[in-house]
């Protein structure tokens, strides 16, 4: 995957477990863990915007590009 999830590391940092972080922003569990896992195929900007909120941190302290170019099987 090209773009890297860093959100564990910013929760660890931030001293917050992901269950807290789920129901601050108001998404399930296991959308957080797949999030986390880097498996996730795509998030809402808003979603993202309430992350950043709570953890108080930019986009680009949880989500990271690698510099590589990633084409899915689809195009």
């Amino acid at each position: 995957m090209a773009i890297r999830v860093y959100l564990e590391d910013v929760l660890k940092e931030r001293d917050m477990t992901s269950k807290e972080l789920c129901a601050l922003v108001g998404i399930t569990e296991a959308n957080i863990s797949i999030l986390r896992s880097g498996k996730a195929k795509g998030v809402r900007f808003s979603t993202i915007n309430k992350i950043c909120w709570h953890l108080r941190c930019d986009v680009g302290d949880i989500l990271k590009f690698d510099g590589n170019l990633e084409v899915e099987d689809d195009e």
